[in-house]
């Protein structure tokens, strides 16, 4: 009888291990945005919604990812970031919206491979492209020789924070990533062919009321801003367009921005909200001008001169010291 007892016993020891050596089959997943517009956080595996979660009147939120071991997309708003999820790797991320890549931070047993995914796109946003394919072939070639060497360092030293196919995926980026910005310094080359000459005109409807077309502007140079709400680098744009515009009042310039939204209702509410200066058009699904200026990226920026002569076809951001060295340059 006393075998018979202890062999269950040990059999009660046993079932309780197996349970406790059990796998943790999801991702705790807690937080806070603040600022954030919507309430909620979207996760997604390419252009798949995995998972929506709710945030509290505070932004805080928490809730359990069961999604295969891997890098997700994890969207508020306008901005995002990217995640990495494994089971058991429970981590925390608190953000604010109004300076989403600044101050994001991370906490508890995924902090490190989170913290390696900011790191990972702050690379790629404060990267000076507009330099690198502005120059000369060499210096093209320097400049992504420089963002390789540093994007790949980021990735050697993630190799054992994330899994195999996980790193073999960034390491196949860096090689997307390059080809994109060759693609782009070939079409920077083409745009600078059409310096000089005419450009094409469009009439668009004023936020303001009635309509300006390009015509309604000769006289003085126009800087112009393609734009949508839904796109972030755009808005990223507006306080520094926002100074320029200031810093230039009453200047022989125009600023105009030219909106590509679909929602016209989007685009009326933001230029209201946000108090948008400048000459704020919509282009009413007019493709005309944007097909003439090849464009297939926003923000995109171009500048002509009095005449209507296109100065610079792809011109540089508002937030960039090289547009005032450009007006300067003009004497505008």
């Amino acid at each position: 009888m006393k075998k018979i007892v202890f062999a269950l016993a040990t059999l009660a020891i046993i079932s309780c291990k197996k349970e406790e050596e059990k796998p943790v089959d999801y991702t705790l997943f807690t937080g806070k945005i603040t600022n954030n517009e919507g309430g909620k956080l979207m996760i997604y595996k390419g252009r798949e919604l995995k998972k929506e979660i709710t945030l509290d009147e505070n932004g805080v939120f928490a809730d359990t990812l069961r999604l295969a071991t891997g890098e997700y997309a994890a969207v508020a708003g306008q901005e995002y970031t990217q995640i990495y999820v494994k089971n058991g790797n429970h981590f925390n991320m608190t953000v604010d919206a109004n300076d989403f890549d600044n101050s994001i931070a991370y906490t508890g047993e995924g902090a490190k491979a989170n913290v390696f995914f900011s790191e990972l796109i702050k690379l790629q946003e404060n990267l000076d492209y507009e330099t690198i394919i502005s120059g000369d072939q060499a210096n093209f070639d320097s400049g992504m020789a420089k963002f390789k060497t540093d994007y790949t360092n980021l990735v050697d030293g993630a190799k054992e924070l994330l899994d195999s196919t996980t790193i073999a995926n960034q390491y196949k980026n860096i090689e997307g990533i390059s080809m994109q910005f060759s693609n782009m310094f070939a079409a920077k080359q083409k745009m600078k062919e059409m310096n000089g000459k005419p450009s094409v005109g469009f009439n668009y409807e004023n936020h303001k009321g009635g309509t300006t077309s390009l015509a309604d502007l000769k006289g003085k140079y126009v800087y112009i801003d393609m734009w949508a709400t839904w796109c972030g680098p755009c808005k990223k744009e507006i306080p520094h367009l926002k100074e320029v515009e200031e810093k230039y009042h009453g200047k022989n310039i125009e600023f105009v921005s030219i909106s590509l939204d679909k929602n016209k209702e989007a685009w009326t509410k933001m230029v209201t909200e946000k108090e948008l200066g400048g000459v704020q058009l919509h282009f009413g699904d007019d493709q005309e001008f944007s097909k003439a200026y090849q464009i297939t990226g926003i923000p995109r920026f171009i500048l002509l001169d009095p005449k209507g002569n296109i100065v610079d076809a792809d011109a540089p951001r508002p937030s960039s010291p090289k547009l005032i060295e450009l007006f300067s340059s003009l004497e505008i």
